[in-house]
């Protein structure tokens, strides 16, 4: 295709450029049309004009549409995943903290590749795309790795409230078809004694059992996998399984069951990659946060946080039990700035007998009914910044949330503590 100087374009007449655009399709034109406008705006705009004039009167047929329309390809048209902040933030904060455990430092590159060696290995297990894999663990590393290694191998997440009774676990199970259990050792007999109860005919899941130093001395990992086993034995060059569309489930969460029995939500790819977007604007969590794992991961998925800490190059400081003098001893030995959780763990920071305020502010987010006055004027005394939010399993996270305004900062009496 032939590129018009500067003497040949500052020529075309009004007339002459509709005649140019019929020889040549809009997309063809792109870069004549950026050269041109760099010396003569006005011509530009009459090209433009002429090209929708054409356009109106040449409208193609559908057939024409359709076979003129590019082809979908990775290099433009990438189905949206959150497993792509753990890509990124393996690159872009490679070295930076990403899981804080007790004596356990690790960084998002050395996160990155655990959770392609754990992908490998669950695929390795047999676990295809569209398989349902199961978890029951609380606030520990290996959770956090979980919600990107299972969807890594093409698998769909189901983390379990891991307060239900065997009956409860056994009950979803079944219903999910799960093919794989990854359980901590000190839920391993809840879990044993859960299977135990599915109805002799169905398969049995492969047990896979997650443990630590610091609390799981007598786990008998001779009556199924070790984690750990599993994530030194995977492939680091592991190919990990993209969505083949962004719609495709990546999570199967189970609701409380305080209406009726609980209730599957299936989430899609897409909605869990604008969802942790979402809630990261609208608390306007800064690049690299200090997460304190508060909430339960396997709380509608940690209410998204647990992909938009890797979005952000966070870290993520995990705490196996959640009680206030652990809860402040994190806090002062980490610097926590953000952490969510129900208000009945606002309560039980503010009726903790601590004096002194916090080093620094703390942002923590809470949802669900409006903590009491009381509690939020003790808890901005010690210095906490409370925000307030709603959100059901069913939405996938918060998808309400109580905007402050500066002015209110002027209310006299806002906090009627009694």
């Amino acid at each position: 295709m032939k590129t018009l100087s500067h003497t040949q374009h500052s020529s075309i007449s009004s007339s002459s450029a509709s005649s140019l655009f019929h020889h040549n399709p809009a997309l063809q034109l792109q870069k004549q049309i950026c050269k041109i406008y760099r010396t003569d705006p006005a011509l530009t705009r009459t090209i433009i004009t002429a090209s929708l004039s054409y356009s109106v009167s040449n409208k193609p047929s559908p057939a024409a549409v359709t076979k003129a329309q590019p082809r979908r390809a990775a290099a433009n048209s990438t189905p949206l995943t959150p497993i792509n902040y753990l890509e990124r933030a393996a690159v872009v904060y490679g070295d930076c903290p990403a899981i804080l455990y007790n004596d356990t430092v690790r960084t998002w590159a050395e996160t990155y590749r655990r959770c392609l060696k754990l992908a490998s290995s669950i695929a390795s297990l047999g676990i295809k795309r569209g398989d349902v894999v199961s978890v029951v663990a609380p606030n520990i590393p290996a959770m956090s790795e979980l919600h990107f290694s299972v969807p890594m191998a093409g698998a769909i997440l189901n983390t379990i409230n891991l307060r239900l009774d065997a009956n409860a676990i056994a009950n979803l199970l079944q219903h999910s078809g799960s093919k794989l259990i990854f359980a901590d050792c000190q839920s391993e007999s809840l879990v044993h004694e859960a299977v135990s109860l599915l109805p002799p005919h169905l398969h049995r899941p492969t047990l896979v059992l997650v443990g630590d130093d610091a609390s799981c001395e007598s786990c008998s990992v001779d009556c199924c996998i070790d984690y750990e086993n599993m994530v030194e034995g995977g492939d680091e060059d592991f190919k990990w399984l993209r969505p083949l569309s962004e719609w495709d489930p990546i999570t199967l969460n189970y609701t409380s069951g305080t209406t009726s029995s609980p209730k599957g939500v299936v989430h899609c790819h897409r909605g869990a990659f604008l969802m942790s977007v979402d809630s990261l604007l609208d608390w306007s969590v800064p690049k690299q946060p200090v997460y304190l794992w508060t909430l339960p991961m396997f709380h509608a998925n940690g209410w998204s946080y647990t992909w938009g800490m890797a979005a952000v190059g966070g870290v993520n400081v995990c705490l196996r039990r959640v009680d206030a003098p652990s809860v402040f001893e994190a806090i002062d030995k980490y610097g926590v700035t953000h952490m969510c959780g129900a208000p009945v763990v606002l309560s039980m920071l503010t009726n903790h007998p601590r004096t002194k305020p916090l080093k620094s502010a703390v942002h923590i987010m809470t949802a669900g009914a409006p903590p009491p006055a009381a509690v939020l004027g003790r808890a901005e005394a010690l210095g906490f910044i409370v925000s307030h939010g709603y959100g059901l399993t069913e939405t996938g996270g918060l998808v309400v949330s109580c905007a402050w305004k500066k002015e209110w900062d002027q209310l006299s009496g806002r906090w009627n503590i009694s």
